[in-house]
This record gives structure tokens, sequence and C-alpha cells, in this order.
């Protein structure tokens, strides 16, 4: 299964290194992509939620009987236990007759543990290969914060690959979203004119300070969302009524006059994979609640430093010197590695798992 998710996105990247203008979206998404994994392979853990059916031999080779199933993945929650999964009848353990360990410090949970006070058991079918079936979530954590609501694009079609979100500042290039029960990857993002919001101004000028823009009422637009007109882009910084107080010529777009009545348009419009982390695609109702899967923050830190080491490295060549004369770096990496070390040593997993 093809993990979905970035543990730092594209505009932790260019906040962080101070980026700007689209010619680097490409680079930077692959970079996010490659330290995530990387994150992975350290901590030999699938860091967010993936519903997934996983097997198991029954007795194993290290216990040749017994009442606890060793895990070779982080748990989070079981929904179907069966064991002699691979009969045509097999046997489904309902909850109440097992344990999911270890309960003082999971989820994640390491074991699954079968009540001795019930008459429930592990058994094998009619051969030991894959006779214990597990479908559940898995990862090591499902944490989420409010990523708005879905404004439109999914209420016709489970197919669709394009949606517009009510808050564009909570979502970025590389995030999961969760929408009811499905998880969409966030492959991209693009402005679009939604609704009718024009310019309310005599003029804009091409001037920095020149940065309080009147807009039309019931525009919708908050603080921290990045608008376009023309093709000059702005950071809101604040909205107080019809009036937004911006960051002139932002993303490296240029300055310049706009004109009363020109359209203001929004980056709310995301491309994005469906039904991914072994969830299935289906319908989403306009307002339907989006949340957004984030990881732990200083794995967010983590993966934002390799993310840009790697980028350094490929533009000196996978030199030890990023630039040249007086301008030129060492890369020695010593923090890096420090901060790759602590880490592995909080985040990695014990008992081997399988990403």
């Amino acid at each position: 299964m093809a993990n979905y998710g970035n543990y730092c996105t594209r505009e932790d990247l260019k906040r962080a290194a101070n980026w700007s203008g689209t010619d680097k979206h490409a680079q930077i998404d692959r970079l996010a992509d490659a330290a995530s994994r990387q994150i992975e392979l350290a901590t030999r853990r699938w860091l967010f939620s993936r519903t997934q059916t996983r097997l198991y031999r029954w007795p194993s080779f290290q216990q040749p009987y017994g009442s606890i199933l060793d895990l070779d993945a982080d748990l989070l929650s079981v929904t179907t236990l069966q064991a002699k999964a691979q009969d045509t009848t097999p046997t489904t353990i309902v909850a109440a007759d097992y344990f999911l360990e270890p309960n003082n410090q999971g989820p994640p949970y390491d074991r699954i543990e079968i009540d001795l006070s019930s008459t429930a058991a592990l058994e094998s079918g009619q051969t030991a290969q894959r006779s214990i079936s597990v479908l559940g979530a898995w990862g090591y954590g499902n944490a989420t914060k409010t990523g708005g609501t879905v404004a439109s694009g999914l209420a016709s079609d489970a197919a669709a690959t394009s949606m517009v979100c009510s808050n564009a500042s909570l979502i970025g290039v590389g995030d999961v979203l969760l929408i009811q029960s499905e998880q969409v990857f966030v492959s991209e993002r693009a402005f679009a004119a939604l609704g009718s919001i024009l310019v309310n101004d005599a003029g804009i000028t091409a001037a920095v300070d020149d940065n309080s823009i009147t807009v039309d009422g019931s525009h919708g637009i908050v603080a921290s969302e990045i608008i376009q007109i023309d093709s000059e882009e702005m950071l809101v910084l604040s909205v107080a009524t019809n009036v937004l107080t911006v960051v002139r010529a932002y993303n490296g777009s240029i300055l310049a006059t706009h004109a009363d009545d020109t359209a203001v348009k929004i980056n709310r419009t995301l491309t994005i994979v469906r039904g991914v982390n072994g969830t299935t695609a289906a319908v989403h109702a306009d307002a339907v609640a989006i949340s957004v899967y984030v990881p732990p923050v200083d794995v967010r830190t983590w993966c934002i430093a390799e993310a840009i080491s790697l980028y350094n490295q490929e533009g000196a060549g996978w030199g030890r010197v990023v630039g040249a004369g007086d301008g030129a770096v060492e890369m020695s990496g010593r923090q890096l590695a420090e901060l790759r070390r602590s880490m592995t040593a909080r985040y990695q997993r014990v008992r081997s798992a399988v990403i």
C-alpha cells in the first residue's frame, strides 16, 4: 500500500526556507515526500492512520501456542478480528473477548491479547498460514486539526479530483484530509474566482504601503489566506468587514496597480487524490467538515530540516559546499545528524515493522 501524506507541506518549506514563486514547487513537493518516507524508514512507523487488513500466521514461529498476537505494525483500533481467516467460514472474535495492549500506553498498540475469561481463541484454519486477520486503523497516531468545510466539488461525483475548501489557510499541499470516512491527499492548489468577489476600491496603486484593500460584501475571505488580483498575490493579515489588510507582492509576484471591479481570486481550489490509505472514495455534501491529519510538532520540524537539507545537497551536486566565494557554506550536517539521532531514539518502533 502506498503511503500518502507528508509530515511537512509545501507551504511549511517555503516559509522555513524563505522560498517564493512557483518554479520550485515540483522539487519542493518531491523533497517533502522523500523526507517523509525517510522518517518512516528511520522510525519504522507510519505516523498517520491508514485502513488495512493485515494477516498473520497462527501458530507463529515465535509463538507456537498462547493467546497473544504480536503485531508487526502500530495498531490504533480494530474493526474486525478473525481467526481461521483463510477458511470459507472464518471465526469473528468480538471486541469484548480481547484486549488491545499495552492498555496503559496505547494507542498505538503492539499486540492483541485474548481475554482468558472468554471462550474465544486464536485458531489456525486449514493451514497455519494467514490464519489471523486484523482489519483496522494502523499507524502511530490519528491526530487532526480542523480544516474548515467542503465548499463544492464533491457532492455529485466520487471520482472528482478537484474540490473547493472553505478556508485555504488551514490546508497545505502534501496534507491528508479526512472527509467523513474518506482520506484524500492534496497534490496541488490553484486560484479561482469564487462567486463575484470584486475589488471595491477607487484604485489600488503599485505601492507596498497601499495595503488596505476594500472588496465587495459577503466575501468570506479570512486572515492568513492568499488572494490574487490580476497576477499579484497578497497575503491577508487581517479582515475588518470589507477591508483587507494585506502584504503586497506576496510569493514573488509583481507589485501592480489594480482597477475597481477587478475580480478577487482565492487559492481554495485543491487537486486531490481520492480514497487514499485504504479508504473508499465517496460523495460528500457541501458544508461537510474537513479534518487535517497532523504529525507531532517535532516530527514536522524534523521533516522540514530533512527536506531543506536534501534541497541544499542537490544544489551542491551532493558535495560538501553550497555556493561559491564569500557565500560558500559547508554542509557538515552536524545539527541535522543530532536531530535525526534524537528523533529516531524518541519515535523508533522497537518491534519490527513493515512499512
